[in-house]
């Protein structure tokens, strides 16, 4: 293998090592963008158990009404 021939291949090698390098970058930022995603509405939906966690609480700690 000529000089040439394997710096063609060194340079095809790398493109494709960028090209992979990129994609990559590219899934990871996604995954990162759905993991805030999933953060943020994790802490939604906590945030509406504790209020009606709260709600059924105080439904329970009302006295019972009267009987006719």
């Amino acid at each position: 293998m000529s000089l040439q021939e394997r710096v063609t291949d060194l340079e095809s090698r790398l493109a494709f090592q960028d090209d992979t390098i990129q994609a990559l970058n590219d899934v990871l930022v996604a995954q990162q963008r759905a993991v805030e995603r999933l953060q943020l509405q994790m802490a939604a939906l906590l945030k509406r158990q504790e209020e009606m966690v709260g709600q059924f609480e105080s439904f329970e700690e009302e006295a019972p009404p009267p009987h006719y």
